[in-house]
C-alpha cells in the first residue's frame, strides 16, 4: 500500500477542517489555509482526483468523495489521538501538545495509533475537546455552540477550544479556566460585546475575541 506523503496529509487535513456541509471545498480557502499559491492546489488537486479523493472541475468548488473525507479524518485521529496522549500519558499541558502532535502525526503506521488509542481507552475528544475520529474516519456529532452566542443568566459547561495555539492556551491557563468548568453569564456590554462570567465562585471579563473561541454546551 502507497503511503501519503507529508504534503498530502497537509492538504488532507486543512480539507477536513474547510469543508462544508455540502462537502465543497474552495481551491481559494485551501490556498489560504496552508499559506501556498493557487497552482501548487491545484496541481495536488490532480492527484487527489486520480486517488478517487474528491471530483475537481473547472471553476467550481473541490468535491470531497467518502474516500476523501475518511482519508482526511484519519490523518486528523494521528494527530487528536497525540496530542491526547501526550496530556494523559507524559503529563505535557494542552497548550504545549500541538507542535508535537504535528511532526508525529506523520508516523505511517496504524498499529501505532491503534495501541495508543487503546492505551488511552479509546478516548473520543482530544484534550481540546474536539472529537477524535475512529478508525473507519467516523466522529460523534457534538452540540456546540460559542460563548459569544450565549445570552445573560445562563449557565454552560466549557467543553472545547476552537483555537489550540499555544498563546490563548496559556491566555487560558493564565485565567484558570479549563474544559468542563461552568460558565455563569452575568453581563455582556452592548459597546464590545466583552463578556462577564462567573466560574468557581470568580468573576472573569472575557472579550469578544476570546468568548467566540470558546464552545460550550
Amino acid at each position: 500500500m502507497q503511503r501519503n506523503t507529508l504534503t498530502e496529509e497537509n492538504y488532507l487535513k486543512a480539507i477536513f477542517h474547510l469543508v462544508n456541509e455540502k462537502n465543497e471545498v474552495g481551491v481559494n480557502d485551501i490556498s489560504k489555509f496552508l499559506y501556498v499559491k493557487m497552482p501548487s492546489v491545484n496541481n495536488m488537486m490532480k492527484k487527489f482526483a486520480e486517488k478517487k479523493w474528491v471530483i475537481q472541475e473547472n471553476y467550481k468548488p473541490i468535491k470531497i468523495t467518502k474516500l476523501g473525507k475518511k482519508e482526511s479524518a484519519l490523518v486528523v485521529r494521528k494527530h487528536r489521538l497525540t496530542e491526547m496522549f501526550l496530556v494523559k500519558k507524559m503529563n505535557f499541558g494542552w497548550e504545549t501538545v500541538h507542535e508535537i502532535a504535528e511532526q508525529l502525526e506523520h508516523v505511517h503506521s496504524p498499529i501505532f495509533f491503534d495501541k495508543m488509542d487503546e492505551l488511552l481507552g479509546f478516548p473520543t475528544i482530544d484534550p481540546h475537546g474536539e472529537p477524535i475520529p475512529d478508525k473507519d474516519g467516523n466522529i460523534i456529532a457534538q452540540n456546540l455552540k460559542k460563548l459569544s452566542n450565549c445570552e445573560v443568566g445562563n449557565s454552560h459547561t466549557f467543553v472545547a477550544v476552537t483555537n489550540s495555539e499555544d498563546d490563548f492556551l496559556t491566555f487560558l491557563n493564565e485565567k484558570k479556566l479549563q474544559l468542563n468548568q461552568v460558565f455563569n453569564i452575568i453581563k455582556i456590554e452592548k459597546y464590545d460585546l466583552s463578556m462577564t462570567i462567573e466560574v468557581e465562585g470568580r468573576l472573569e471579563i472575557l472579550s469578544h475575541i476570546v468568548s467566540r473561541q470558546l464552545l460550550v454546551k
